[in-house]
């Protein structure tokens, strides 16, 4: 007996984006809220800002558009 496992590749979403799309496709990804993604990177914001601020602008660099 064979399981099938529908992937869902990590990409940006550009219907549900706010800025670029980064936790709107992270969400998608791991089936999360879009709220809760949202709400943690602005929590990291607070906490790490040059970190955050340097990871999402690489993930809105390199993460390929969901179409």
């Amino acid at each position: 007996m064979s399981s099938y496992r529908v992937e869902r590749p990590l990409a940006k979403d550009l219907v549900h984006k706010k800025i670029s799309g980064v936790c709107a496709g992270v969400a998608r990804h791991f089936d999360v809220p879009r709220l809760l993604v949202r709400a943690a990177v602005v929590v990291a914001g607070f906490m790490m800002p040059v970190v955050t601020l340097v990871a999402y602008v690489v993930a809105a660099l390199i993460m390929p558009n969901r179409h």
